[in-house]
């Protein structure tokens, strides 16, 4: 049996008054209905498990379905929120193991190839730029020590750092 809108509310009229055979009917068409509506929303396997999470919330709530509405709009309602709850649910998961058990570690190989990168950038500036920019941007050093480390006034080394930056920035944007 196919049901259609008025099939579906007149078992759903039957099942509110305490039929039984119409109540099992009903829930025997409305899974029927959602597994039809999930197989295009969800992977094969998460299908089983929605229709009957849906049928438990269908079936605790029918009594809140009036009469004078239309019924597959109700049940399309309650799919489709225990359809987001089961999305945010696998979504959540996911991020979570992403983030905790997949997450790719930096391979040594790209960052010696950055190092490598960096050094023939550096290899093209002025020596006093390329070694304020490596204290400084680099080491982590604060402006002072950088100062003191290279024998400059505070201001040199700033100016260096931004030079050599503006110099490195022109460098990268030609090359692309």
């Amino acid at each position: 049996m196919v049901a259609d809108e008025p099939t579906f509310a007149r078992l759903m009229v039957a099942a509110q008054d305490g039929d039984k055979a119409a109540t099992n009917v009903l829930l025997s068409e409305v899974g029927v209905w959602l597994e039809r509506y999930f197989k295009r929303r969800v992977p094969p396997h998460s299908i089983d498990d929605l229709v009957q999470d849906v049928l438990i919330a269908f079936y605790t709530k029918r009594a809140t379905w009036d009469p004078s509405r239309a019924f597959l709009p109700w049940l399309a309602a309650i799919a489709r929120y225990r359809w987001v709850d089961h999305l945010r649910k696998v979504y959540k998961h996911d991020a979570k193991e992403l983030f905790e058990d997949d997450a790719v570690e930096d391979s040594e190989e790209e960052v010696v190839l950055a190092r490598v990168s960096l050094d023939r950038l550096f290899g093209q500036l002025p020596d006093k730029q390329a070694e304020a920019i490596q204290l400084v941007k680099i080491g982590g050093l604060s402006i002072r020590e950088a100062a003191e480390k290279t024998g400059q006034s505070e201001s040199l080394v700033k100016v260096n750092i931004h030079r050599g930056l503006k110099k490195l920035a022109a460098m990268v944007e030609k090359a692309d």
